[in-house]
């Protein structure tokens, strides 16, 4: 079986160091790599990771057909990059399609970088492209470091969107609304759909309890193995999930099964 991460961070060699730096400062977090494919890849090597998937995020309308052309250039056998587009671009709907064009395999979206809330209805004519493209989308979700009062994307929010949107596929990071657990078990876990959570950046800060209880209540077919490297690692996560109680079929599913059926894999 392979193992999947399904969340990781690369950045163009031309920016790395200085998004890197930036970054660590906001976060007040010893990274684990300076933010460049050639160290996740010996990082993914060291910790047993055979694949990860590459989420760019374009912070700017103007940026998104740069990332995107850069993100391309970096999908491999080992690599599996997304694209990104900007909900404000003029022509994110035919970056949509672009992407699709391009061979990525989905979209990330940023609310915090990318400034808007998830359920704005100014999002439906996009998402409905997307959901038409067939590619998944992945939404940060709950508290970010660089929005840190106001939550773009908390849980019954997200549920409005998923709701207008049925036929989305949706990756909600962070375990469905980053350090909003109970939000996410009470709202969001049991959801109809092809609704998804990733394990992002949970290594420390979600309980094992709460985790256990949001992949019983949610299904361990709808939950996806990630780290958010090269923030947090994915030994770690993958150590977290294999002492969970929850059943040997559902981990596997969990670090690897889930991501091959989503992404196509063989």
């Amino acid at each position: 079986m392979l193992t999947i991460d399904f969340h990781v961070h690369a950045f163009n060699p031309k920016i790395a160091e200085k998004a890197m730096c930036v970054l660590e400062k906001c976060a007040g977090i010893t990274p684990y790599t300076r933010g460049l494919v050639e160290q996740t890849l010996e990082r993914m090597d060291e910790w047993g990771i055979d694949k990860s998937v590459m989420l760019p995020i374009a912070t700017k309308p103007s940026q998104q057909t740069i990332i995107n052309d850069w993100a391309k250039q970096q999908d491999s056998e080992r690599i599996i990059s997304f694209g990104s587009v900007h909900p404000d671009a003029e022509d994110a709907i035919d970056e949509v399609w672009r992407i699709r064009q391009l061979g990525l395999h989905g979209i990330k979206l940023h609310p915090d970088y990318q400034g808007f809330f998830i359920n704005d209805k100014k999002l439906d004519p996009l998402l409905d492209e997307i959901a038409k493209a067939d590619l998944p989308v992945i939404f940060h979700s709950g508290y970010d470091v660089v929005s840190p009062d106001v939550v773009h994307c908390a849980a019954q929010p997200a549920l409005e969107m998923i709701k207008r949107h049925k036929d989305l596929k949706v990756i909600l990071a962070h375990l469905g609304c980053n350090s909003y657990w109970e939000d996410v078990y009470e709202i969001l876990a049991g959801t109809d759909g092809e609704v998804y959570f990733d394990t992002a950046f949970t290594s420390t800060y979600c309980p094992d309890e709460i985790m256990t209880k949001i992949i019983n209540k949610h299904g361990s077919e709808r939950v996806l193995f990630a780290s958010d490297l090269p923030w947090d690692s994915p030994a770690d996560i993958r150590e977290k999930i294999l002492r969970l109680d929850i059943s040997d079929d559902a981990k596997e599913n969990i670090l690897g099964r889930n991501a091959q059926r989503l992404l196509k894999i063989r």
